[in-house]
């Protein structure tokens, strides 16, 4: 697939398919093409020290899930988006759409996957931009692996961890203390019928400065 081509196809899925109330798991080998896509990333340090997690047991994922994550209703949901004082239509559907599903996308996809990357300094304390290198730099591998599987007709979403839920998910799958989590990476091949949320308009002649802003 052309490069253009898998940009336009990356979706955001939090509905995927599944067989006889299971989900339709993703190939090792797919798996393992496209982290292998992820390494190909750029480093600040040139050591790409990252690792992955499988999270592909159903009963030990289900079990991980619901210890850091409770389903939200729709009701509970439009609450919190009113409380953040969202007023943009296509803002608060994406997230009505996003916040009931944080349990099931996780839980339901055709493959769940943990980066972890090392981060020696504290990661929320940085002294300068610079202490965040190792944070770009693994979300310049994220990206890389969502766009390899939007070419291999695999869409997913992302999670970002609260605090406790990183700690508890770091404990649980003995993960070295100086090793970061940034999300959680749910994949997987769509549901039928599900949808792609909308994004706001964008006019790029009012986003391209030249020379100056």
């Amino acid at each position: 697939m052309d490069i253009y081509q898998a940009f336009e196809n990356r979706q955001t899925i939090r509905d995927f398919e599944q067989i006889n109330g299971t989900p339709r798991m993703i190939d090792a080998a797919l798996v393992t093409k496209l982290i292998k896509a992820g390494f190909t990333a750029p480093t600040n340090d040139h050591l790409r020290d990252w690792h992955f997690v499988l999270l592909n047991d159903l009963d030990q994922r289900t079990q991980l899930i619901s210890e850091v994550i409770s389903p939200i209703s729709i009701k509970r949901s439009e609450n919190i988006i009113n409380r953040w004082g969202l007023t943009d239509p296509i803002q608060r559907a994406m997230y009505l759409e996003g916040i009931p599903r944080q349990f099931s996308m996780l839980n339901d996809c055709g493959c769940l996957l943990l980066p972890f990357y090392r981060q020696d300094l504290p990661l929320l304390q940085p002294k300068n931009l610079s202490a965040l290198n190792y944070f770009v730099s693994i979300w310049l591998c994220i990206e890389n692996i969502f766009n390899a599987a939007a070419a291999e007709g695999i869409q997913g979403v992302v999670r970002i961890p609260a605090p406790e839920e990183s700690r508890i998910v770091k404990t649980r799958l003995n993960i070295p203390s100086n090793y970061e989590f940034p999300c959680w990476i749910a994949l997987g091949y769509p549901a039928p019928g599900a949808t792609r949320a909308r994004q706001v308009a964008i006019d790029l002649e009012t986003r391209i400065h030249q020379n100056q802003w």
